[in-house]
């Protein structure tokens, strides 16, 4: 649900809807920033939670389900007979509502991997499957698009795929619901026979002052800092990639609908596929070392789609098609490692913070760092809207200007690569081995068999 809102939210409201893409920036920007803000909120919550029935987490991710399940639906069936700021108004309050929802779900989700596995190879190990079914969930939305999109090119008959999008809809949330119960009942077990979720944490009165303290002191520490932003970096790279990568495709190189889909599942193919390998050499070389190898190999696959952009117009659209396959599988290789590394570096942090104060505030270290990618995200798709509207973009017509389409590709390419850039050079600077990690975990351990000797 939500990759399908992340990568078809942008070319759903300028290109079928006809809303200005400076106004569903503004929209997608607002609620994103929003998500952020919420974040830490819900991850303050929840680590001074301890419900009975469904222990810290669970009891949050279990009522937002519902709320986005519903949320979801009304999105995608904006009517299509409101003026473009009606328009514009449904899908910011849908946005807004929805987020809302999704942080109520997502914090609690994110930390409860940190509650499960401390340990510093579990922890790749559970990011490692998390992001398999996750991707699984971003390939999800192409495969559907396959089967309920018009057959032939999206930007000659945009106005009668919202039906599409709402099939899509009913599919997704009816899925949350199934694979989400499943889930937190599933974990729930778990909850009632573990204390891990019971932790001696000290409730703490709410104050919105400590939390954005709490943020600004997580930022000088070195390493906090440097995953926080070499992820948001790199989240502001895939910003340019998915929420334009449709623009590019449908009016570039004109590829229909399931040749976008095809296109889009080769992309996530290559992260799911990918996985063992970059676990793999995580282990051999650290954590660090095999995500700049993985940025760096997204860079080299974005340099590869340069030069299928500048000879499309010589190149048939059919042979476009097979070439541009290739380009994204290795592309999706690299982006493989940035689903999971950076989630198990930033857990490695969490733990050890936890480890030295003693306190599980997992859920609070969560919402700081899905705040400051969200304000990323927010950041550069209002800037994406804007382009658009710069580059004079016009979904109502359905083949665009060359300059038009030239603007889409620079959009891409210079956005990834200078974003991912920064990335490599935030990660550069990350400082924590595996054998600190363990180095404290041994200590912990020790300390805690003094403690029961003692007692």
């Amino acid at each position: 649900m939500s990759q399908t809102l992340n990568n078809f939210i942008m070319f759903f409201g300028t290109s079928v809807m006809g809303i200005s893409g400076s106004l569903v920036g503004i929209a997608i920007a607002i609620s994103s920033l929003w998500d952020g803000v919420s974040d830490p909120l819900v991850g303050h919550l929840s680590d001074n939670t301890n419900n009975r029935f469904f222990g810290k987490r669970l009891g949050f991710m279990f009522f937002g389900i519902f709320i986005i399940a519903l949320l979801n639906i009304c999105i995608w069936s904006m009517p299509s007979s409101l003026p473009e700021f009606g328009k514009f108004l449904w899908l910011l309050i849908g946005m807004l509502a929805i987020e809302s929802a999704n942080t109520c779900f997502g914090t609690p989700y994110a930390a409860l991997a940190i509650d499960i596995a401390p340990d510093y190879n579990e922890q790749s190990k559970i990011q490692g499957f998390k992001t398999v079914f996750s991707i699984i969930g971003m390939v999800l939305p192409s495969i559907l698009m396959y089967f309920f999109m018009p057959s032939i090119s999206i930007s000659i008959q945009a106005s009668h795929s919202q039906s599409g999008y709402i099939k899509i809809a009913f599919i997704n949330s009816s899925l949350l619901l199934f694979f989400g119960l499943i889930m937190i009942f599933s974990c729930l077990k778990y909850v009632r026979k573990n204390q891990i979720y019971q932790s001696q944490t000290v409730k703490e009165k709410f104050r919105f002052s400590s939390l954005v303290n709490g943020y600004f002191n997580i930022l000088k520490k070195k390493d906090f800092r440097n995953v926080i932003l070499g992820y948001s970096f790199a989240t502001i790279s895939s910003a340019f990639l998915t929420s334009v990568g449709l623009h590019l495709f449908t009016y570039c190189y004109h590829f229909s609908s399931p040749q976008i889909s095809i296109v889009l599942i080769c992309l996530f193919g290559g992260a799911i596929l990918s996985q063992p390998l970059w676990v793999y050499i995580s282990k051999r070389l650290d954590k660090k070392r095999a995500l700049i190898y993985s940025l760096t190999t997204i860079i080299f696959g974005i340099f590869l789609i340069v030069l299928t952009f500048l000879f499309r117009e010589y190149i048939p659209v059919e042979t476009m098609f097979y070439i541009a396959m290739p380009c994204l599988v290795f592309c999706g290789i690299g982006a493989g490692a940035m689903y999971s590394l950076p989630f198990s570096m930033y857990a490695d942090v969490v733990t050890l913070e936890i480890m030295k104060t003693g306190n599980n505030n997992a859920g609070s270290y969560t919402g700081f760092f899905t705040f400051t990618y969200n304000l990323a995200n927010s950041i550069a798709l209002l800037i994406i809207g804007f382009l658009l509207d710069i580059i004079k973009f016009d979904s109502s017509q359905p083949l665009q200007a060359l300059s038009v389409q030239n603007g889409l590709g620079m959009i891409v390419f210079f956005g990834c690569t200078i974003f991912l850039s920064l990335a490599i050079m935030m990660f550069s600077k990350y400082s924590l081995k595996r054998s600190d990690v363990l180095k404290v975990q041994l200590t912990s351990a020790r300390d805690k068999k003094t403690k029961i000797a003692e007692n």
